[in-house]
């Protein structure tokens, strides 16, 4: 099996949607998708979301189930370097996180106390408990850390959601810490992420990433991809988000 989890184009949040740039991306994501054989589609309920889904979709005749566990992680937090609350749970300063071992630790990520606070591991099981729901409809059940195959296949399901949300998804099917990704890693709008199975004993399967943050279709169409979700590569950077 096949998972494809692509983010939003490039978004412009005040009106939940795509900037032009970001319609652009669609269009070009929609080109790559359309020529692959893809069982089922499943959305966001964010206006992001679907109407990056929409190009791709309206291409190929197709429509998507809208899930709303795909939608951004939702939870928020009070960031320990400032008041107020975090829009995101991911949003710290690298010099912050790190100090804390348990964000590196795959069973005790959720014990830091501002994430025990907001109940960032709740919504996380709740989040990848759905995934598992989903997965076990194809015939990949979970136990432990695998997959039990009950209807082993070689389908294509693709995800259009977000990066917070993304990062959930692959640090359950790999077996990690989410902040890690959310810290270590950054999808560009309309990337694409796959991950497939491996069946290397009958009846057992395990995901693997075989490319993260896929921006090709943007590049052979001299199309850069979007900064949404970055830092500045160097501090000052004109144009580049800084965290004073």
């Amino acid at each position: 099996m096949k998972l494809l989890i692509i983010r939003h184009g490039d978004p412009d949040y005040s009106v939940d949607s795509l900037t032009q740039k970001g319609r652009i991306e669609a269009k070009l994501l929609a080109e790559r998708i359309s020529k692959l054989e893809i069982r089922d589609f499943y959305v966001s309920p964010l206006g992001r979301a679907r109407d990056t889904a929409a190009y791709t979709l309206e291409k190929m005749g197709r429509h998507a189930t809208q899930c709303e566990w795909l939608r951004e992680f939702p939870v928020k937090i009070e960031r320990p370097d400032r008041e107020g609350l975090s829009p995101v749970a991911w949003d710290w300063i690298p010099a912050d996180w790190t100090a804390d071992p348990r964000f590196y630790d795959r069973d005790r990520w959720g014990e830091n106390e501002v994430f025990a606070k907001a109940g960032v591991k709740r919504e996380y099981d709740r989040v990848t408990a759905e995934l598992d729901a989903l997965l076990a409809k194809y015939g990949y059940v979970r136990e432990g850390d695998i997959y039990r195959v009950e209807a082993a296949n070689n389908d294509t399901v693709v995800f259009f959601c977000h990066f917070g949300l993304e990062a959930v998804l692959l640090s359950h099917l790999i077996n990690v810490s989410p902040m890690v990704l959310w810290q270590g890693t950054i999808a560009a709008p309309t990337s694409v992420t796959t991950v497939v199975t491996e069946e290397r004993r009958k009846g057992q399967a395990s995901f693997r990433i075989t490319a993260f943050g896929d921006t090709s279709h943007l590049y052979v169409q001299g199309e850069p991809p979007a900064f949404a979700g970055r830092f500045c590569e160097c501090y000052g950077n004109a144009g580049e988000r800084i965290d004073d």
